[in-house]
């Protein structure tokens, strides 16, 4: 009936089919989870409260439109999935009640995944009715028998009494019991063992007893439906992390993440926690590393307790937003701690500089002068009509700087960005292309300086070159220095900060690094690319334009699903902590659910 490989499959799909779920019961006499978990365990994930996973996840809506898509349909035409749904539908039959009665009641009671040190892992999962989990265990069993029976060989569904209680092990590399509405697997038998031994207190310690384990739980929101408790003592001894975390040669990614990498590498413990409200799932991070005041990454911790990032700027369009606390001056004079390596393409960045800025040192003389509330937009394009619109079309962006002394460093920006332009059309001219003709209109009083293409002949094709993506410009309004890709974004910016001064907007106290991002604004971006995108997908990996129309459908469909999300990250009271909110944007409930 079953093919070895995919009957084995059947234990991590009950597995997976219950990962959400709340405490034991105390009618039922059962000891906590993580209190059966041995105290080597490096990462240890709990679901804790199945109710709002599964109400969000097994809305009738939901489960229709994933059914319909195209990933769903291309499952169903293959072998092992559809003896996977005649399982599910002989268990249906065997209990009386459908599919998504089932998971709710097997995976209503909680579950726990332990990671150990070689590679062991123990699953303990929680049932809320006993009768399904016996149903579907008996099941099993059968099928495993009749496989073996089927080709002439013993059962591999082999049995024995430990610590009073029945383990059953249908390989090596498996083994399992059931304890009252419990069950309980692991990838060998001497951790089932160890698990049984901690039952019935004849074995060392557990997870549980540990302080760091106890402060990392303590961490946690009291309503979080999951958390991760990560030993990061254990972790950073593993090569892969502990490269992730000695640093970075790139320096953009050391800009971005070395607070980040600094405050692991300072922690013993990380602790990860999903909170599920209607439609939004936040993800909460603590550790007990933080950022030193002599660390390398220290360019991103605030000066005073109360400082922090500026909260995102907003303007129409907007796809996505970053801000960040960042001291460029700290950050540059600590490049040898940060990235050491001194790459050509950081050599040539250094030369430019040298040249844009008329020789300033740039540590002391050039982001010396620039303050540490850093911003970025990201925004879709408004297309001047007089040029029309690209055959692909790139997002506007923006960088937007405070400056410490903007009347005396102004003139200096301003050479600077007008060389850089220089350098371009020379650049162009060489290679026998358009060059970029410079303008300084003026916009709410702010006159700033916007080089653009020559707009094409009026005959020209009704999709322009990519190069009408581009308007470089630089304005310096108040004490910001704007960097952006057109002017129209610029404008916006220039509103946005205008805003602001009217009503003075307070830092996020403690946060160095901000993210938000907009999910049908994404979407809109990837609409209007669609053609060239199809195209793409055609180009590198050989489908067919059906083939590619239906994964940029799929695509698009995933990122309908996210209307935004919203990343916060910072430091405070000797802790790191992390912020990642996630809004969705799913079919309603509907009234027929339970």
């Amino acid at each position: 009936m079953f093919r070895k490989r995919e009957t084995l499959l059947i234990i991590p799909v009950l597995i997976l089919s219950v990962l959400p779920l709340p405490v034991a019961r105390a009618a039922d006499a059962l000891p906590a989870r993580h209190e059966l978990v041995p105290a080597g365990a490096v990462i240890v994930l709990n679901f804790s409260e199945p109710k709002a996973a599964f109400d969000l996840i097994l809305r009738p809506k939901l489960i229709e439109a994933v059914e319909s898509s195209p990933l769903y349909k291309a499952q169903v035409a293959n072998k092992g999935f559809r003896q996977f749904r005649s399982l599910v539908r002989l268990l249906e039959r065997r209990l009386e009640t459908d599919w998504k009665s089932i998971v709710r009641r097997l995976g209503g009671g909680g579950a726990t995944w332990a990671v150990g040190p070689g590679k062991s892992n123990l699953f303990i999962i929680d049932a809320l009715d006993t009768k399904v989990l016996k149903e579907a265990h008996d099941l099993l069993l059968f099928l495993v028998e009749s496989e073996a029976e089927k080709k002439g060989l013993p059962s591999r569904a082999g049995s024995t009494k430990y610590a009073g209680v029945t383990c059953w092990s249908l390989g090596p590399n498996e083994a399992h019991t059931i304890v009252g509405r419990r069950l309980m697997i692991a990838n060998s038998p001497n951790i089932l063992k160890a698990a049984l031994d901690l039952r019935a207190k004849t074995g060392g310690k557990s997870i549980a007893s540990l302080p760091a384990y106890q402060q990392a739980i303590k961490a946690a929101p009291s309503d979080a439906a999951a958390t991760v408790y990560a030993n990061t003592t254990v972790l950073k001894q593993i090569p892969p992390v502990a490269k992730a975390l000695a640093g970075q040669n790139n320096p953009l990614i050391a800009l971005l993440a070395a607070p980040i990498t600094e405050a692991l590498s300072n922690s013993t413990w990380l602790n990860i926690s999903l909170t599920i409200k209607n439609d939004t799932l936040t993800l909460d991070a603590v550790s007990d590393g933080t950022l030193a005041s002599t660390g390398a990454a220290r360019f991103a911790l605030p000066a005073k307790t109360s400082d922090g990032a500026m909260p995102n700027l907003k303007v129409p369009r907007r796809i996505a937003a970053m801000s960040l606390h960042r001291d460029l001056k700290g950050f540059y004079a600590a490049k040898d701690k940060l990235f050491g390596e001194r790459t050509s393409g950081l050599i040539f960045f250094e030369n430019m500089m040298g040249i844009f800025f008329t020789g300033r040192d740039l540590t002391q003389e050039v982001l010396a002068e620039t303050g540490p509330k850093i911003r970025i937009v990201v925004a879709e394009q408004k297309y001047d009509p007089a040029a029309g619109k690209p055959s692909i079309r790139f997002p506007a962006f923006a960088l937007v700087l405070p400056l410490k002394n903007p009347k005396k460093f102004s003139p200096v920006m301003e050479e600077a960005w007008q060389k850089a332009i220089g350098l371009v059309n020379f650049t162009r001219g060489q290679n026998a292309q358009p060059g970029l003709i410079i303008d300084r209109p003026v916009y709410r009083k702010t006159k700033y300086t916007v080089a653009a293409f020559t707009p094409p002949a009026d005959d020209a094709p009704k999709d322009v070159d990519v190069r009408f993506n581009f308007r470089p410009t630089l304005a310096m309004t108040g004490n910001h220095v704007i960097f952006s890709s057109t002017d129209s974004l610029a404008k916006d910016i220039i509103d946005a900060l205008a805003k602001e001064a009217d009503r003075p907007t307070k830092p996020l106290a403690g946060m160095h690094s901000m993210l938000e991002m907009n999910g049908a604004q994404l979407d809109s971006i990837m609409e209007a690319n669609r053609k060239n995108l199809v195209r793409q997908n055609m180009v590198e990996k050989g489908h067919t334009q059906q083939q590619a129309e239906s994964e940029m459908d799929l695509l698009s469909a995933a990122i309908r699903t996210v209307s935004r999300v919203v990343l916060n990250i910072g430091t405070g009271k000797g802790r790191s902590k992390m912020s990642l909110e996630v809004h969705l944007n799913l079919p309603p409930a509907g009234s027929g659910e339970k």
